[in-house]
C-alpha cells in the first residue's frame, strides 16, 4: 500500500509538470494557432538560466527571475521567428518549432554541457514532512502548492485582466477582436510569453525534482500534447486536469508493471478519442 501511495504522489508531482507545461501549449496554440514543439526547450532554457542565476541570487531569485526571462525570450522568438508565419500553413510552424527545439538542446549542451547537473534546493524543503510517508517532503508540498498558485494566478489575469479579457475573446474570434482595434500582434505576443514563462516556470521547478539534462524538456513535451487531447483542446482547466490524469494513471501503473508506465499515457488518449473525440473538457467541433 505504501508502495501505491509513493507512485501516486510520484506520478502526481510528475502530472504537476505535464499540467504546467499544457496550459502553455493550448495557450499558444488558442490564440496564436501553433504547435510549439520548441515549448521543451524553453523549459529546458528556465531550468538552466535558474542554475546558472542560483550562485548569484540564491534559488528563490532564481526561481521569480528565471520564469520571467524565459518569456523574455519567448517574446523575441515570437516577434523574429514566429510572427512571419501567421496566416501562413501551420505545417511551416510546426517545422520551425521542432527545429527550434532541436537547436535549443545543441545551444544547452554548448553552454552548459551534455551531462546532468543537480539543481541545489534549499536545506529546509528536503527534509520528509511525515516520517510513515517519507516520500513527501517539503519541497514536492512547495512545489504542488507554487504551482496551484501560478494556476490560478493565470487564470485570474485572464478573466479579470484587460489583456487577459483580449486573449479569451481572440481565442473566441481574433477577427473581431482585430476589427476592434485591437492590436492582435500584440496580443499574440503577450500570450506566446505567457505560454513560456508557464514552460520556464516548469523548468525551475522540474529542475529541484528531476535534475537538470539537455533533453529534460523532450521528454515532458509529449505527454503534454497528450494532456491537452485528454483534457481538451481549447480548454486550459481540461489541459490541467489532463495533465494530471495521465500523471497519476502513470504512477499507479508504475507500481503493477513499471514497463506499461509509458504505454498508459497514449492508452489513455486512445480511449477518450473513441469515447469522447473532443476531450473530457474541449469545445465540441474541434476534433470531432
Amino acid at each position: 500500500m505504501e508502495l501505491l501511495l509513493f507512485n501516486i504522489f510520484n506520478g502526481f508531482i510528475i502530472g504537476i509538470f505535464y499540467a504546467l507545461m499544457a496550459l502553455g501549449l493550448s495557450m499558444i496554440l488558442g490564440l496564436n494557432g501553433i504547435i510549439n514543439f520548441s515549448h521543451g526547450g524553453f523549459l529546458a532554457l528556465g531550468a538552466y538560466m535558474a542554475y546558472s542565476l542560483a550562485p548569484a541570487i540564491g534559488f528563490w531569485g532564481a526561481l521569480i527571475v528565471s520564469p520571467f526571462l524565459a518569456g523574455f525570450v519567448g517574446l523575441i522568438v515570437e516577434r523574429v521567428l514566429i510572427r512571419p508565419l501567421y496566416g501562413r500553413d501551420p505545417l511551416f510552424s510546426l517545422l520551425l518549432t521542432f527545429g527550434l527545439a532541436m537547436i535549443m538542446q545543441d545551444l544547452i549542451r554548448t553552454f552548459w554541457g551534455a551531462t546532468g547537473l543537480p539543481f541545489e534546493v534549499p536545506n529546509a524543503l528536503t527534509h520528509p514532512l511525515s516520517q510513515v510517508y517519507f516520500f513527501i517532503t517539503g519541497y514536492r508540498v512547495f512545489l504542488v502548492a507554487l504551482a496551484l498558485l501560478a494556476t490560478a494566478s493565470l487564470f485570474a489575469l485572464l478573466k479579470f485582466t484587460r489583456v487577459g479579457i483580449r486573449i479569451r475573446a481572440g481565442n473566441a474570434d481574433l477577427e473581431m477582436v482585430s476589427a476592434l482595434g485591437i492590436n492582435i500582434y500584440r496580443l499574440r505576443a503577450v500570450n506566446f510569453s505567457l505560454g513560456i514563462f508557464m514552460a520556464g516556470l516548469a523548468g525551475v521547478l522540474a529542475a529541484g525534482r528531476l535534475g537538470l539534462t539537455p533533453t529534460m524538456g523532450a521528454s515532458l513535451i509529449m505527454p503534454s500534447f497528450v494532456a491537452i487531447i485528454v483534457g481538451g483542446v481549447g480548454s486550459l482547466v481540461g489541459s490541467l486536469l489532463g495533465g494530471i490524469i495521465i500523471g497519476v494513471a502513470a504512477g499507479i501503473t508504475t507500481t503493477y508493471y513499471p514497463a506499461a508506465s509509458d504505454v498508459v499515457i497514449y492508452l489513455i488518449m486512445a480511449v477518450v478519442l473513441i469515447v469522447r473525440p473532443r476531450g473530457l473538457m474541449g469545445q465540441e467541433g474541434l476534433l470531432e
